[in-house]
């Protein structure tokens, strides 16, 4: 299945060392238009404001636990929204546990990938949600 190797992703993370690595791994799987935030507000004003200049996010990967916004809320704030609604969403997170899996679920999460992970378990979950 062919991928868009050019969509444009962005990487949500507080840590500044889980954002490079995500991105360097999302380079090494040839892709090439990523984008980085530290929380889930200023990824919300990046998605905004790249949709107004045209230039729209097609993938968003998320850590959920991040101070001022988490992935869960910046998640929410996405799926209420009529323009970004439908939004590939990939939440990444070291939460295992049931129920947040089943709020990610019922906010409307595309899928979920547990920290830590490989190369090959991320670019399958990317296949699974965009393939």
């Amino acid at each position: 299945m062919a991928i868009n190797q050019n969509m444009k992703i962005i990487v949500v993370d507080d840590m500044a060392v889980m954002r490079k690595m995500i991105s360097k791994i999302l380079g090494e799987l040839e892709f090439t238009n990523i984008d980085t935030a530290e929380n889930g507000n200023v990824a919300f004003e990046k998605i905004q404001a790249a949709q107004e200049e045209k230039e729209p996010f097609q993938f968003v990967i998320s850590d959920w636990n991040m101070p001022e916004c988490t992935g869960i809320e910046l998640l929410k704030r996405i799926r209420t929204s009529d323009v970004f609604k439908k939004l590939p969403f990939l939440m990444v997170t070291a939460e295992g546990e049931k129920e947040n899996l089943i709020a990610a679920i019922k906010a409307g999460v595309s899928d979920f990938v547990i920290k830590p992970f490989t190369k090959p378990a991320l670019k399958e979950k990317i296949l699974k949600i965009v393939g």
